[in-house]
């Protein structure tokens, strides 16, 4: 995932005409950095977000049995 993230944005800073190179550098570093951090950045971002529906789980299921609803009353 960290590959195809890299090479799709470096591919988007190249193609930029418009950066200068102070721009770009500053650029390509940020991303090398972004891609390095990536596996590490995601896992504690998905518990984060476990955490949080375990914690709301009851307003969670209460709106999507709500919505549900909705759809089928239509």
């Amino acid at each position: 995932m960290s590959y195809c993230f890299f090479t799709s944005w470096l591919e988007l800073f190249l193609q930029d005409k418009e950066m200068n190179a102070v721009e770009r550098s500053f650029s390509i570093v940020i991303l090398v950095v972004a891609t390095i951090l990536w596996p590490i950045i995601v896992p504690f971002a998905y518990l984060e977000l476990l955490r949080f529906h375990k914690k709301h789980k009851e307003s969670i299921d209460r709106l999507m049995n709500e919505s549900t609803s909705n759809i089928g009353d239509r």
